[in-house]
Parts: structure tokens; sequence; C-alpha cells
């Protein structure tokens, strides 16, 4: 059993961790005071990722993307998930159905998005749909051979910055033909209702998408018609894992600015890692976190070597989710605790870590779905895919 990352993985982990000190770390505050970061900000970091090779790596070189595979995008997630404010969004990670388009439609989406011409935003949550997306109620219904959209969508993230969105919603209001539609923001009929704030600063926004009788030609369609919802679930599947790393990586730098304080800090005439209480935090903290690494680790090489199909993959993926955003949100609480007061000011990272990871235990499938999916594998498959260790393809 060889537990090793390969030299070109962790060139790849390198070039993360090293892009995203050299990057992203010194835009934190900017961000933060500002609420966001200025156009020529973005324009340098999405500069920077493109020559560190970096944007879109989970798109195949011929479409403009990096051709990682899921083992190299979780390592790269990790390093980037270490810097505050969502700056791990700026990158560019185009979504993941947009392979699936035609030659056209990967011309004209997926290419420029991947070469940070174009900005993608998912649009699939709406008020009364969140975690049941068999509830969503916007609908395209038929007009000739093209369709009109109606409804309107929450939490749409990026959709500030967005050109184009992927818009679930049921042809003719039948859940059973989810589809997929490209969106162009710029088209008669969709408008911006308004856009909330949220308990994160996030570099981009969360608006609320209306679309207003929005007339689609058949050649909006991502994919076929009826496959929205297979496309959706292979976007969460991605998702999932992608949080489960970047929480990981927060919960990372959590563990190391708590540990660097309580090395230094002094009170009672000692430093506060000489106090058993804190000691004790401490090793708590960087227990559950190599545990949650190990386990997001084992399913991105499951589904990147291991051979493990997509069945599987939505299982395990739910695990990494849960158990990564859960751990990482107690070890950003106790990282507060130990810097005391400073912990709770806005101009400390572990301030904004955790109010960062705190939406991670909700978007994407929210903890309690993600124990729903785990419950319904075990209750139909027994425990033998979560407890027996994978083989590599082949194997």
């Amino acid at each position: 059993m060889d537990l090793q990352l390969d030299p070109a993985d962790r060139e790849i982990r390198d070039r993360a961790r090293a892009f995203c000190d050299a990057h992203l770390l010194p835009r934190e505050l900017e961000c933060e005071e500002r609420g966001g970061l200025s156009p020529e900000s973005l324009g340098a970091i999405r500069q920077a990722a493109r020559a560190a090779g970096l944007n879109a790596p989970n798109h195949a070189v011929a479409d403009g993307g990096q051709g990682f595979d899921l083992l190299q995008q979780v390592l790269v997630e990790e390093q980037l998930g270490r810097a505050t404010g969502g700056l791990w969004s700026v990158p560019g990670r185009p979504s993941l159905p947009l392979g699936a388009g035609t030659p056209a439609q990967r011309a004209r989406y997926l290419g420029p998005a991947c070469r940070g011409e174009r900005h993608d935003a998912y649009a699939i949550t709406e008020e009364q749909a969140g975690s049941d997306p068999r509830m969503v109620r916007t609908a395209a219904l038929r007009d000739g051979d093209g369709y009109r959209l109606s409804g309107e969508k929450w939490h749409v993230t990026d959709g500030d910055v967005a050109d184009f969105l992927l818009v679930h919603a049921h042809v003719d209001g039948d859940p059973e033909q989810a589809t997929l539609f490209l969106v162009d923001v710029d088209q008669p009929g969709v408008r911006v209702v308004r856009t909330p704030h949220y308990m994160h600063t996030y570099v981009f926004a969360h608006p609320i998408y209306a679309f207003d009788d929005v007339h689609l030609g058949p050649e909006q369609v991502l994919g076929a018609v009826g496959q929205g919802l297979e496309l959706t679930r292979d976007w969460f599947v991605e998702e999932r894992l992608m949080i489960g790393a970047r929480t990981v990586g927060a919960a990372t730098r959590a563990l190391e600015l708590a540990t660097a304080f309580a090395r230094e800090r002094r009170q009672f005439d000692a430093t506060l890692i000489d106090f058993q209480g804190i000691e004790f935090m401490l090793a708590d903290m960087a227990a559950e976190l190599m545990a949650a690494q190990a386990l997001c680790y084992r399913v991105a090489w499951q589904a990147a070597r291991g051979g493990a199909g997509r069945r599987d993959l939505h299982g395990l993926v739910s695990a990494v989710k849960l158990v990564c955003s859960e751990t990482a949100g107690r070890i950003a609480d106790r990282a507060v605790q130990i810097f005391g007061g400073r912990g709770y000011m806005r101009e400390q990272p572990v301030e904004r870590l955790y109010r960062d990871l705190r939406v991670d235990r909700i978007w994407e499938g929210t903890s309690e779905i993600q124990r729903l999916i785990l419950g319904n594998e075990l209750r139909k498959r027994g425990p033998g895919l979560f407890t027996t260790w994978p083989q590599a393809a082949g194997g």
C-alpha cells in the first residue's frame, strides 16, 4: 500500500499553495474591507492563475482547461481554500456540465469561460425549492422549436459577475423533463430582482434572478431535454468533493494560525500552549483535521484512479462533505476561542474563516441531506461502500 502522492501530484499541490500565498492571501483584507475586489485585483489574480496553470482545472485541455483528475483538483482546491472571502473562486472553475455541450456550445461558452473571457453561474435553488429539486417551479414552455422560460432563482453564486447562467428548469412544468438551459444574462426578460447580503464576505455576490418569458432557442438546451437532473447531480458530486477539499484547507490554516498564536501569546508567565486546556484543544483540532483530510484524499483518489462509478461517488462524496465541513466548522470555532478577543476581529483570518465555513454545511446540500444520502446507501447496500478499502482501477 503506497499512500504517498506521486511527484506530479506534489508539484500541482505546491504550485497551488505558492499561488495562494502570492496572489490570494495578500488580497484578503481588500476583499473584506470593500466587500469584494477591484477590477485590477481580479484581473491580476486571473492572469496569474492562467500563468500558473490553475484555471479551469476540471475541464479538458482541448476545451482550454487543465485536464486535472479529481485527486489533482482536490489538491488544488485544498490550497486555494486557505484563503478567506471566497477568493478560491477567482481563478475560475467553469461548471462541470458545460463539458456536455455540443461543439458549438463549448466554443461559445466553455472555451471562453476556461480562458477567463466569460463567467458562468449555476441557477437551481428557488424560494420554495432547495434540497428537493423536484419542487422547482421555473418552467420552460415549448414554443415552436424553442422555449419560453419563466421563474425565479435564488442564491445564484457569482451571479453578479456571470454573463451567462446554467438554469435548471422543467420543460412544460414536468419534473420528469428537468433540463439545463444556457441563458445569457443580457437576453430580454432576464433581470436581477435583488442582491441579498450574507453572513460571509464573499468576493462575488449571490443575487436573485427572475426570468420573464425569456425566449430560448433549441441551441440553448445543454445536453438533452430531461437530462437536467443527471447533469445537476454530477455537478453536485464534483462540488461536494471540492467543498470538502476547501474546508480542509481552511481548517489547516486555522490550526496553523491558532498553534502559532498559542506558542507566542503569554499569560500568567507562560505561553498559551503550556496550558493543558489550550493544548488539548489544539490536539483535538489536529486529530480531527487529519481524519477529514485522509477521507477527502481517499475518495478523491477513488474517484480519479480507483474505478469508483457514478453511483458509488454519490454516497462517498456525501461522506466527504459532511465530515470535512463539520470538522472545519469545529476547528475554526476553537481557533477563534484560542485567539480570544482578537479572534473576534474581522482583520483576523480566523474570524473570517469562522464566517466563511458556516455556509459549507448548507450549500450544495445541507449536512442533513448528506446524512439522508448516506442513510439511503446503508439501507439499500449495507456499509461495504464505506468500510471496504478501495482498489485501483483494474486491481
